[in-house]
């Protein structure tokens, strides 16, 4: 069945006019007809079953049919750090990101970021991830939507990573790591931590300076073995083995 985002709230059992860019999408884009039945999952984390009664040129009106509750996220959320990339390669991070429940996204700056201050991320970039997160959330089926932060530089991150308040890290590294994944993920399970924070580099990983920041807030390098990963590997990789390990799936 169909799904689409809807910003606005909805009621069981009444009749609502779409909004100008759902009735674009559904009826100019996917040309729905009359009588069809789609849903809408709303930031409620509710999705609601609804019949399209009638359209015009311009304006549709639908009917709220049945409504039902979306499964929220398991604890503990995945929050992906990021060092920005190229951006159709974020992008395809993003996307990947809402499918595999991913609770949170933070890009930063880095030494070998693609972009290395807040400038060169024009609004229409921003209002263009945000529509990129909301159209992977109506095609999984989830809500609320995935949470993306301002980008800032990775010494602001780690000021916040604090293990004293349910947090737990994994610092990939393509240098002689300290760790390996099975351990940490050990580690991470008998902490019975409320988020795990996973800090992905760019091209180029971090320097040596970026390093021994980590090292400062006790997240060592961890190694993933002797192949060097693409970023959206790493992070998709990486996500799919915490959830499978967690049970989060």
């Amino acid at each position: 069945m169909r799904r689409y985002w809807s910003d606005s709230p909805l009621s069981l059992n009444k009749e609502i006019q779409l909004s100008p860019e759902l009735f674009h999408h559904i009826c100019e884009v996917c040309r729905l007809p009359e009588g069809a039945k789609f849903e809408l999952i709303t930031e409620e984390q509710k999705a609601y079953l609804v019949r399209l009664v009638s359209k015009s040129k311009k304006t549709a009106t639908i009917h709220v049919l049945e409504e039902r509750q979306l499964p929220s996220l398991s604890r503990p959320y995945i929050r992906l750090c990021i060092s920005l990339p190229k951006f159709n390669t974020f992008e395809s991070i993003l996307e990947k990101s809402v499918e595999l429940g991913v609770h949170r996204i933070q890009p930063f700056f880095s030494d070998f970021s693609f972009v290395r201050n807040l400038d060169k991320i024009s609004g229409s970039r921003w209002q263009r991830w945000l529509k990129i997160i909301k159209n992977a959330s109506q095609q999984t089926g989830r809500s609320p939507l995935m949470t993306i932060e301002e980008p800032c530089k990775i010494e602001e991150i780690l000021q916040d990573f604090n293990p004293d308040q349910g947090i737990e890290g994994l610092f990939p590294y393509e240098g002689q790591g300290e760790l390996n994944l099975k351990e940490s993920l050990a580690r991470i399970r008998s902490a019975n931590c409320q988020e795990v924070w996973v800090f992905i580099g760019s091209e180029g990983g971090f320097s040596d300076k970026e390093v021994e920041l980590f090292q400062s807030v006790k997240l060592f390098p961890l190694s993933l073995g002797e192949q060097v990963l693409r970023v959206e590997t790493a992070c998709v990789a990486l996500t799919s083995i915490i959830k499978y390990d967690l049970n989060l799936f």
